[in-house]
């Protein structure tokens, strides 16, 4: 939650229940690339973005949403970030995202205590339905982008009008109904095994049961988020589309058998929580449905 405090005092509660104030509205931000391409989306603008444990020396351009284009520097993986290179860029704010909500997601907190910057985390895992994410980091975003004086405001999404959520849910409400194709959300991890996802445990894909889309469940075994299964398993569910993991670390259909007779189409499990990354992604499933 924010918190009104004193006048000239900025105040946010992250989902760790960390209260975290300051004299002014953080104007230099470093953040989580998922949690920074939402922001940007949301008109503020970090300095620079970190990767997770899955991400290389090169920032990854499906998780990267318009960062790049706005020209944000990009750390490396959160775990090896020189620390030297993060205090040069003299941060107020480190956002974060957490799936526990106890620990930051892709940077180690010792590091940001270390070099003297507060860290916000925000939740993404499944505690949290997907509008309630969207709506903390719009919470966040309205306050970071008070700042005077700072990188905020210039971002992809400042200015930007009504929120675009409502109506694109609406006409996926509208396709799912009038739809009876199953879809299936995976991740491929090579030619011969599959990460088949659990619609609870992902809050887009929870929320897409929600509207009405058929999601399959990949069935009994171990593992919370995903199912870890091979290739056979995956067409034996007779999905009619199969959204496949589209991020660097995970292979695409150039790799992976055909899912039965599915169609393919990408799906990005850290998608910017912004309501203009989930309104593009649930167009793009709109006309699937619809083909």
């Amino acid at each position: 939650m924010s918190d009104a405090g004193a006048a000239g005092v900025w105040g946010f509660t992250d989902d760790r229940g960390t209260a975290l104030t300051a004299v002014r509205p953080p104007g230099r931000v470093v953040a989580y690339v998922r949690a920074g391409a939402g922001l940007l989306d949301l008109g503020v603008t970090p300095v620079a973005v970190y990767g997770s444990a899955h991400d290389g020396a090169a920032l990854d351009p499906v998780k990267a949403g318009e960062l790049e284009a706005a020209g944000v520097a990009y750390l490396g993986p959160g775990r090896a970030v020189d620390e030297e290179a993060l205090r040069s860029l003299r941060p107020d704010l480190i956002v974060d995202v957490t799936y526990d909500g106890k620990s930051p997601y892709a940077l180690d907190e010792a590091v940001a205590d270390r070099v003297g910057v507060p860290l916000a985390a925000l939740a993404v895992g499944n505690e949290l339905g997907l509008p309630a994410i969207i709506a903390r980091f719009g919470e966040l975003g309205a306050g970071l982008a008070a700042a005077p004086g700072s990188m905020a405001g210039a971002g992809a999404g400042a200015g930007a009008g009504a929120d675009p959520i409502a109506s694109a849910e609406a006409a996926l409400r509208a396709a799912a109904t009038r739809s009876d194709r199953t879809v299936l959300a995976l991740s491929g991890a090579g030619p011969d095994q599959v990460h088949l996802a659990r619609p609870h445990a992902w809050p887009e894909l929870a929320r897409l049961q929600e509207l009405g889309v058929r999601l399959l469940d990949p069935g009994p075994g171990p593992g919370a988020s995903w199912l870890t299964a091979d290739w056979e398993h995956a067409a034996a569910l007779n999905p009619d589309l199969v959204l496949y993991d589209s991020r660097a670390n995970a292979v695409g259909p150039e790799v992976f058998p055909p899912v039965g007779h599915a169609r393919v189409a990408p799906w990005n499990p850290e998608m910017p929580p912004s309501p203009a990354a989930y309104a593009r992604f649930f167009a793009a499933l709109t006309e699937e449905l619809q083909l």
